[in-house]
């Protein structure tokens, strides 16, 4: 007689990635900042990470209709990323004039408003260019990066009114959370680049060590001689110490 299998416990769900919020609904902050703590770095390229930055300030920031980040690295600015061409073409002005809100914050770490583009008079070229496309207000927060490369966020608004001052909050911890992110990308690229070199330097070493045998054993020298023939060799023919090892260990392969 046949007997009845055994009920199975259900197998766990697998684990998805973040759901945009519906359409008009934000996301909560919170949920945002940490996605920003967790970004995956290393394996995941600097534009993906940055351009899931923008998406989520677009997200959880209340008025935020556009975004875009700004870059600025031995003193060239660049937008990394942005939610709308718009963006992208507002920043790109203000980059070409050296001057402009998105710049002074991320040159500065702070705070830089525009509330009414048709009344600035502290930004008047970027403003008016702002006007003639329908932004109405924009605001710009520096990323608290203590690397080589500065940082910003900017938001820019067409429907009258300003980002509050709670929404300015929390744009500004979300930029905290955001330079975290791209503080840990920095410094998984330059561990990744110390690697390499050290890769190299450790073979380069090998070599050289070769080498040294090399000339022990055919100028019957010490190796502290071996080495100075082949810093010698290096001098005067202006040339690495390492290739000068390589051609010896291989001349001596080839005999």
């Amino acid at each position: 007689m046949s007997q009845n299998p055994e009920p199975q416990a259900p197998l766990p769900a697998a684990p998805s990635t973040p759901t945009p919020p519906p359409p008009g609904e934000l996301m909560d902050p919170q949920a945002a900042f940490a996605e920003l703590s967790t970004l995956v770095v290393g394996e995941t390229p600097l534009s993906q990470v940055l351009a899931r930055v923008a998406q989520l300030a677009q997200e959880c920031v209340p008025g935020a209709e556009e975004v875009s980040v700004t870059l600025l690295e031995n003193d060239r600015a660049r937008s990394a990323a942005f939610t709308g061409s718009l963006a992208a073409s507002l920043d790109e002005r203000q980059y070409e004039g050296g001057f402009g809100p998105c710049i002074d914050a991320a040159q500065t770490g702070q705070v830089v408003r525009v509330d009414d583009t048709a009344a600035e008079d502290v930004y008047p070229d970027f403003a008016a260019v702002a006007a003639r496309q329908g932004v109405r207000s924009s605001v710009s927060v520096g990323m608290p990066m203590p690397q080589r490369i500065l940082g910003g966020i900017n938001v820019y608004r067409f429907d009258t009114g300003v980002l509050d001052e709670d929404a300015v909050n929390t744009l500004q911890t979300f930029a905290a959370y955001a330079a975290v992110a791209l503080a840990n990308h920095s410094l998984y690229a330059s561990s990744m680049a110390l690697s390499a070199n050290l890769q190299l330097a450790m073979q380069s070493r090998a070599v050289i060590e070769q080498a040294k045998g090399v000339l022990v054993a055919s100028l019957h020298c010490t190796p502290e001689e071996a080495f100075s023939h082949l810093a010698r060799q290096s001098q005067h023919a202006n040339r690495k110490l390492r290739d000068i090892a390589a051609e010896i260990v291989a001349r001596a392969g080839r005999g």
